[in-house]
């Protein structure tokens, strides 16, 4: 008889132990009277289990349980170690809209394209059950092709010895609660990317979308605006997650020192080549490769990029052998590759197989909103549970700043301050002193002195002369300035953010 299926942990199995029949003619008597017992002894349990009770008391429990799974708001998957589903539950049907009928005792990733982890769990390269509770937030895509966004939590199940059984997992939709707080601006931040302007709340959307494809992205966008995080995003956000993200900074390298990092190399190639070395497209098979200020690479490099590009296939630098790669790639640059382009210095081709999706992440001047989140975000992660805050003359200096080094300089003035402030109140004079300099501010050009506005209430009658006159009567301080327009500070920046 082959083996049964039985959930885990049920039914307790019970073991007999019968006496060994081989041997003497005179044994064998003894035998079959010890079986004869046993047998006895298994006829009077199972007819205690029909007549009293215990069939019924079964019975009952399993319904009982299963009616409580069953009224669950949060959907319900378990499967198998080998990802074969052995429970869904009626809610599990109606986020997902797949039925029960068709998803047990199959392998979850054959039924579910990309599976209800995105593909992003242990068992997505046979790997084991989690240890502790996973709290995860995926993308899922329903029966009907509708995109949804559920909270899954993952737990491993073990029997009575304590062995990995299989995975249980409970998630709910959270689709409209996102889709609630995108339209109120209350996303601060995703995928460890900081900000709530709708710029930045723009990409967000993107991204999801982004990561499910293998198509080739150029992120373009000053120096200090984050790009590696967008593309670190694009590859954890999607099926690629449970493989390598490589970065490289092909501007940080010579042109043949980064031949090597890129495609690697065989021992001898060159001096100092003392061993056969990977790549870092060979690393980042299956994967993601992230390649940095791609507009600084040579002509020469371009060349051999393209081929990569379209064929998936390189030699190690000083090898003969052709290898195979299938990898995503993500680019960045700072630089204007049109204008490279045009200038003769970056090969069309390569653009148009590096930007088959062009992102562009904005500077921190455009998304002026950000930066009081910013610097709290980067205040808290650096005073490690400390109260300190920041004084209004300071947050209001920062507003004015023109930002060249964008966040990654916000982020140094953070640093710099907290060096400086021996209180618990960040204040102006904190800053470093290039955030003194005037010079650096950006500043409206101040009109004809006017007589001083009279307070206004609400952000439909504020007008650019109106503002221009309030900031001149308070002498350029923009927090004064609002205060006389009866406005918030925030209200002014967003109608100078979108009004030029």
């Amino acid at each position: 008889m082959g083996p049964c299926a039985v959930l885990p942990g049920n039914p307790v199995q019970v073991h007999w132990n019968l006496d060994d029949f081989s041997g003497r003619a005179e044994d064998q008597a003894a035998a079959l009277d010890s079986l004869r017992r046993e047998c006895e002894t298994i006829r009077r349990l199972v007819d205690d289990f029909y007549e009293q009770g215990y069939l019924d008391a079964f019975l009952q429990s399993k319904r009982t349980g299963d009616l409580v799974l069953e009224n669950m708001s949060d959907g319900v998957i378990a499967h198998d170690l080998n990802r074969r589903i052995f429970y869904f539950n009626a809610a599990a049907e109606a986020i997902t809209g797949y039925k029960r009928e068709a998803l047990l005792n199959q392998d979850c990733h054959q039924v579910i394209p990309g599976g209800l982890c995105g593909a992003k769990c242990l068992f997505c390269d046979g790997g084991a059950p989690p240890k502790d509770v996973v709290n995860k937030e995926v993308e899922i895509v329903t029966a009907s092709g509708e995109r949804r966004r559920i909270f899954m939590s993952v737990n491993s199940m073990a029997d009575q010895a304590g062995k990995p059984v299989g995975v249980l997992a409970c998630f709910r939709d959270v689709t409209r609660e996102m889709n609630l707080a995108h339209r109120l601006g209350a996303i601060e931040q995703f995928a460890g990317i900081v900000g709530r302007d709708p710029k930045m709340l723009a990409l967000y959307d993107l991204i999801p979308e982004l990561a499910e494809s293998s198509a080739s992205v150029l992120i373009q966008g000053e120096s200090g605006t984050g790009k590696e995080l967008v593309a670190a995003a694009l590859h954890y956000e999607g099926p690629r997650a449970g493989k390598m993200f490589v970065p490289v900074n092909c501007g940080a390298l010579p042109e043949g020192l980064l031949e090597s990092e890129l495609f690697g190399h065989v021992k001898g190639a060159f001096t100092g080549a003392i061993r056969d070395k990977k790549g870092r497209f060979e690393l980042a098979d299956g994967g993601t490769i992230f390649l940095d200020e791609i507009g600084d690479i040579s002509p020469a490099m371009q060349v051999k990029l393209l081929r990569v590009l379209q064929e998936g296939s390189f030699e190690r630098v000083g090898g003969e052998h052709t290898i195979k790669v299938k990898v995503r790639v993500v680019s960045a640059t700072h630089r204007n590759l049109q204008k490279e382009m045009a200038a003769g210095k970056f090969r069309e081709d390569l653009f148009y197989r590096l930007s088959v999706v062009p992102l562009v992440v904005p500077p921190l001047r455009e998304r002026r909103l950000d930066i009081p989140l910013l610097a709290n975000h980067f205040l808290t992660q650096l005073v490690a549970g400390k109260t300190i805050s920041f004084s209004p003359e300071a947050i209001d200096f920062m507003l004015d700043y023109n930002w060249p080094g964008n966040v990654r300089e916000l982020q140094n003035w953070i640093q710099f301050a907290l060096i400086k402030c021996k209180g618990d109140v960040i204040q102006r004079d904190h800053l470093p002193p290039i955030a003194l300099n005037p010079m650096a501010l950006t500043k409206i050009p101040t009109a004809p002195e006017r007589p001083t506005p009279p307070p206004m209430r609400g952000r439909q009658r504020l007008t650019r002369e109106s503002i221009e006159a309030a900031i001149a009567q308070a002498g350029g301080n923009k927090v004064e300035a609002a205060k006389q327009l009866g406005v918030s500070r925030a209200t002014l920046y967003r109608f100078l953010d979108e009004n030029g």
